[in-house]
């Protein structure tokens, strides 16, 4: 039986880095701050909310995909792991800090996974 790798969970909430409200993405799952671009280590796979890690994902670096546009590289301050996630630079709700990942794509040599 083959495991899903995405699971849709859209749910808002209250950003643990910055404090502001983070407003449903409405088309996937919103996994990240628009302002600070953090997150939490929460997902296995995306929006299967099944790690125990929880620690606090920081934004290290951005890198461009020519089919997924703008991927954000988050470090978490727990476990150290390093991951990728699309950004939502182009939402039509709370779109992602286009400038901070901007400049987050000087480090992208930085962080290589």
């Amino acid at each position: 039986m083959e495991t899903k790798r995405f699971s849709k969970n859209d749910s808002g909430f209250i950003c643990r880095n910055c404090g502001k409200e983070v407003l449903p993405l409405g088309k996937s799952s919103r996994n990240h701050c628009p302002f600070c671009l953090s997150s939490i280590h929460i997902d296995v796979n995306p929006g299967d909310r099944a790690n125990e890690c929880l620690g606090l994902l920081r934004a290290v670096a951005a890198v461009t995909d020519p089919k997924k546009g703008y991927i954000i590289i988050h470090k978490c301050e727990t476990c150290g792991k390093l991951v990728r996630c699309r950004a939502a630079h182009d939402a039509a709700v709370q779109p992602d800090n286009i400038k901070l990942i901007i400049k987050l794509t000087a480090h992208s040599g930085e962080y290589v996974i």
